[in-house]
């Protein structure tokens, strides 16, 4: 298993990804905004997605978990 974690402090702004779901390296996963910024965080590894560990409009620090891929 891996986790997808943030590389900016923000707020979720929008997640792409359900539980389930089958994702290729380098797909986006989540929408962060940061400074008025839309920052998209991508997986980098291939696999399905295990859990969403955070929901629209939470905010979260740099390195935070965002989704487990298994």
């Amino acid at each position: 298993m891996s986790e997808v974690e943030a590389h900016i402090t923000g707020t979720v702004w929008k997640v792409e990804v359900e539980v389930g779901d089958s994702i290729d390296e380098g797909e986006v996963v989540v929408i962060l905004e940061s400074m008025k910024m839309e920052m998209p965080v991508e997986a980098e590894d291939a696999g399905v997605v295990k859990q969403i560990l955070v929901e629209e409009g939470q905010s979260v620090a740099e390195g935070d978990p965002l989704v487990v891929l298994e």
